[in-house]
């Protein structure tokens, strides 16, 4: 594994080659973690029963709407380091790049003692069966430990990233997936710690991941090099983090928020339908992943090269993300859809379970590529410095949209397909509202300048 990467220059040559290389491993570093998070669902599912499989889907959406106001961060951390990259303002990159690393430091630890504290309370206000909510707690509270350490990984990987190497943060997750893996099987397998098991193996991926990005960042040329004795978060660039980062984190969160809701709708089907549910919910993901890492190519490419002054490729590469990225999106859905069954044996035998999953499948994996109508215009808003305007769009969009859907429509048709079709319905609402804005403020931006 090299300790270094060529950097790549985004502000010449072609374009369909280098976003397509650099958004190529990212969708592959997501889809590996979905995956080997799949795989955690796959052993519980063979070694135990549907109840340990419903307490580790039930924790799904939970998790993610904590993570992602983090993880908003992270980008913002992404586009302030890309666009001094851009500018050539190399002292500037190195103190984003310490202060970026402390406040994965200090994020992580809040979001570990908020979520040991409020976990089973949500749980309870999800609707959580009772015969699976014991076991989602302990699940839950081992995960909270691990995710610290996840986000030290993504703030760092969001370092990488920025100056075009989204490479070793690829090699990093296969490593620690194998890990995840290898101890899944003989905590579960061997030590029959049911769902307690996966997390503690999810815990020792998280630590290594971050060991290693903290140590490819300690190796970095002197621009780019992270000194652990220099961390500290400076004003000046925290405030540019947020403004960037704090809008699509709280879209993020919003967004997950509303899957909370539409996972309560879920739970109240049942543990068959919470399992199948979560099963299908990783096709689904891997979908998403293809076309959130066009988003976050179009996010980098466009920072770079706006803060460069490059119109004329900026509107390039939002043409190249799009169609690439929606293309490529419907391609794997198709896989998907037509390998349902034999995707699906693999984590459950049940009839039932199956026919669950193949209704999230049927509405909502097959229309993944309506995504990008959103990810990639709202990813080149915010390289363009315009992050609150895509978050405000979307909350309203989709998120209002879906909890507006859930309590009204889906309460006098209490079915899961009235459910499950809220999301394509909200992403056509959302994308056409983003392009809207996208196309407006790029003519203005331009204009002016």
């Amino acid at each position: 594994m090299r300790l270094r990467a060529k950097e790549m220059n985004m502000l010449e040559g072609p374009l369909l080659g280098k976003i397509v290389s650099y958004a190529i491993p990212l969708a592959l570093a997501s889809i590996l973690q979905q995956l080997f998070n799949s795989a955690d669902l796959a052993v519980i599912g063979r070694f135990e029963d549907s109840v340990a499989m419903a307490a580790v889907g039930a924790n799904s959406s939970l998790v993610s709407l904590l993570v992602s106001l983090f993880s908003g961060l992270s980008l913002g951390s992404n586009v302030t380091i890309a666009s001094f990259i851009g500018m050539g303002k190399k002292k500037d990159i190195n103190k984003a790049i310490h202060t970026t690393i402390a406040l994965s430091l200090v994020s992580g630890v809040i979001l570990c003692i908020v979520g040991e504290i409020v976990a089973p309370q949500i749980l309870k206000l999800m609707s959580t069966p009772d015969r699976v909510l014991a076991l989602a707690v302990v699940y839950l509270r081992i995960l909270f430990i691990a995710l610290p350490f996840l986000l030290i990984y993504d703030f760092g990987a969001s370092v990488l990233r920025a100056k075009g190497d989204s490479t070793r943060p690829l090699y990093i997750l296969f490593l620690s997936g194998i890990i995840n893996v290898i101890l899944n099987i003989i905590f579960v397998g061997v030590f029959h710690l049911s769902v307690a098991g996966v997390a503690l193996g999810t815990l020792a991926a998280n630590v290594f991941s971050a060991f290693m990005i903290i140590t490819f960042l300690r190796h970095e040329e002197e621009t780019y090099r992270l000194h652990l004795k220099k961390l500290k978060i400076e004003k000046t660039y925290l405030s540019r983090i947020i403004a960037i980062g704090a809008p699509a984190g709280i879209q993020g969160m919003v967004f997950s928020l509303s899957n909370v809701i539409i996972q309560s709708g879920i739970n109240s089907f049942g543990a068959n339908a919470i399992a199948g549910n979560t099963a299908a919910l990783n096709f689904e993901t891997m979908g998403y992943y293809v076309i959130n890492a066009f988003g976050q190519a179009a996010t980098t490419f466009t920072s770079q090269n706006y803060a460069a002054t490059l119109y004329d490729r900026c509107k390039k590469i939002y043409r190249v993300a799009m169609i690439v990225g929606m293309s490529a999106t419907f391609v794997l859905s198709m896989i998907f859809w037509f390998a349902r069954y034999p995707l699906m044996s693999i984590f459950t035998t049940s009839p039932v379970v199956m026919q669950y999953g193949f209704i999230r499948l049927y509405y909502i994996d097959n229309l993944e590529l309506l995504t990008g109508t959103y990810e990639i215009s709202g990813g080149c808003l915010r390289g363009m410095q315009h992050s609150l305007e895509p978050a405000i769009i979307t909350m309203i969009g989709s998120c209002l949209f879906r909890i507006i859907w859930v309590s009204t429509i889906f309460q006098h048709n209490h079915i899961l397909p009235v459910l499950m079709i809220v999301y394509p319905i909200s992403w056509i609402i959302c994308g056409t509202g983003v392009h809207i804005a996208y196309f407006t403020i790029r003519k203005r931006l331009f204009k002016k300048a």
